[in-house]
């Protein structure tokens, strides 16, 4: 049993267990979470495999789903029985046994200092030798967060979290499967809760003896798509309903009294290798539109609502400067609607159809706009991977 000093309250808590078919390691990861003086609610996901039978003669609460609903489905599903039961909190660990129960304290304390609040398990991947594919997935997972809510977070796909109930009962969510452990963390962002992160112990079993339901195809095309919305969501210029009196800091009129300071900031903000090549792209993208008057604006609107570097997105605009590439794009958008490219630039066709050249613009700058911010960014990131990793902290200067 686990004791402390009790010196802020910590929310009242269920610890939430979602299986789908991992009957071989559940009971040990109940057995763990009892033994932490947990109330443990096991959500079987349609499991076929039998897991509740393991588990039948311990002392905990079970539910369970006819058919498989997805692992946000179980989550939602065990925040209306935790608010029914009168816990404040549910604290999800994954079945597979790859979570220790007993770091679901420090997630706990944690939390408690700015609750409500979203508490994160990060896992120390590196020293449990994880499978390359999930280090992948985790680090990509983390930039669309990051774009996303402007949250950096080392582990937005660990599924052991605290989640505060009334939070996950009043969202309204896209995703019921995979996705919406993605998902919560960018609405929870939005909403302006607190999203902690707390470095936890990881054990993955050998590859042979691993148990995955991950479908690449359709999951992969899942998350595309969720962020897809998620990314349209940050642009709509309507704010995001706030559940925490703590707002993101953003500009402050004073800061524009101090140029200087306010180019270094804006300079500095947002400068990972991966956030660069993203601003890029989107000063790139926008800058091939036919938006000349507004360019600049949209631009920084863009940059602002992504949280990417507004001084790289507008750089990179002038690669889209005229004649080149809105020649490019008229041409593109021509050859797409007839079949053949454009080749009289008389006064007729620049001015009495100027209507007409800039449908075509448009329809060229969503071809050649994202050909252009992808080769943008890759060089960006390239290049400043390639001088950050040649930047030694130790590096004196010649002649010294």
């Amino acid at each position: 049993m686990y004791n402390r000093s009790m010196e802020t309250p910590l929310p009242k808590t269920l610890l939430v267990i979602p299986v789908y078919n991992h009957a071989a390691a559940l009971r040990a990861v109940v057995l763990g979470g009892l033994a932490e003086g947990f109330p443990v609610l096991v959500v079987d996901d349609g499991s076929t495999d039998g897991g509740l039978d393991t588990v039948v003669d311990l002392p905990i609460a079970r539910h369970r789903f006819p058919s498989n609903r997805g692992k946000g489905a179980a989550i939602l599903a065990a925040a209306e029985l935790a608010k029914r039961a009168g816990y404040d909190a549910i604290l999800t660990i994954d079945a597979d046994g790859q979570h220790d129960p007993a770091d679901a304290h420090l997630l706990l304390e944690t939390a408690s200092a700015s609750w409500p609040a979203v508490a994160i398990g990060a896992r120390r991947m590196k020293a449990a030798n994880a499978p390359p594919s999930s280090v992948f997935g985790r680090d990509f997972s983390n930039f669309w967060v990051r774009l996303e809510c402007g949250h950096a977070l080392p582990d937005s796909q660990s599924g052991y979290r605290l989640y505060p109930v009334d939070f996950l009962l009043a969202g309204r969510f896209l995703s019921p499967g995979f996705p919406f452990e993605v998902e919560v963390l960018v609405r929870a962002g939005w909403a302006g809760l607190p999203l902690l992160s707390v470095p936890v112990q990881v054990h993955y079993p050998p590859a042979g003896e691993r148990v995955s339901h991950f479908r690449p195809f359709l999951d992969n095309l899942r998350l595309s798509c969720l962020h897809a919305g998620l990314v349209i969501r940050s642009l709509l210029p309507w704010p995001h309903p706030l559940r925490s009196p703590g707002e993101e800091a953003g500009l402050k009129m004073t800061e524009f009294l101090h140029p200087v300071r306010f180019f270094r900031r804006l300079s500095r903000e947002h400068s990972g290798a991966g956030e660069l090549a993203a601003a890029v792209w989107v000063g790139i993208f926008l800058g091939a539109l036919p938006i000349i008057p507004f360019g600049i604006a949209a631009i920084v609107y863009a940059s602002h609502r992504l949280h990417l570097n507004k001084l790289a997105s507008v750089a990179a605009s002038n690669a889209c400067i005229a004649p080149f590439v809105p020649l490019a794009c008229i041409e593109t958008g021509y050859f797409l609607l007839h079949g053949s490219f454009l080749f009289a630039f008389d006064r007729h066709v620049l001015l009495y159809e100027i209507h007409l050249r800039l449908w075509e613009w448009l329809l060229g700058a969503l071809v050649i706009g994202p050909i252009l911010g992808f080769a943008g960014a890759l060089l960006t990131y390239t290049a400043v991977r390639s001088l950050r990793a040649n930047r030694s902290p130790d590096a004196q200067p010649a002649g010294s």
